[in-house]
């Protein structure tokens, strides 16, 4: 099974969580920035809410995507104030026609002070489960 991760971050919380699960199922995570170029089964999206919603990078990102070679997107993220984005990257991703898993991970992130110190060992922990979980269960 192939496997991406890609992530989009400000503060270098959503890259902590991409790092962490990159190594959890033995690929590197890169920045947006970085298109997928090659054939992957599942691409682990890391993002965030920005003034109450992804990113237009991220939404760009996702716009970019070739479903020919994206089996499916696994959101993944952190944000201090508002839960999930979840819903944001699954209606750009059907534009495009990639499915998301239902499944997602999603924990506090530290903004101005706010959560200090998230994502914490605990969360990082946590992403790691979640990412072998699913890798786990597609074999």
């Amino acid at each position: 099974m192939k496997i991406a991760v890609r992530y989009y971050t400000k503060t270098g919380n959503t890259k902590r969580l991409a790092e962490a699960v990159a190594e959890a199922v033995g690929t590197q995570a890169l920045p947006t920035s970085e298109p997928v170029t090659e054939q992957v089964d599942l691409l682990f999206l890391g993002n965030s809410y920005y003034a109450f919603s992804i990113d237009p990078e991220v939404r760009n990102f996702i716009k970019s995507l070739d479903k020919t070679k994206v089996g499916k997107i696994i959101n993944f993220g952190s944000a201090a104030m508002l839960n999930s984005t979840y819903k944001k990257v699954k209606a750009e991703a059907q534009k495009v026609g990639i499915p998301v898993d239902e499944r997602e991970f999603h924990c506090r992130g530290e903004f101005k002070g706010i959560h200090k110190g998230r994502p914490n060992a605990e969360d990082l922990k946590a992403a790691v489960e979640f990412a072998e979980k699913i890798i786990d269960d597609r074999q």
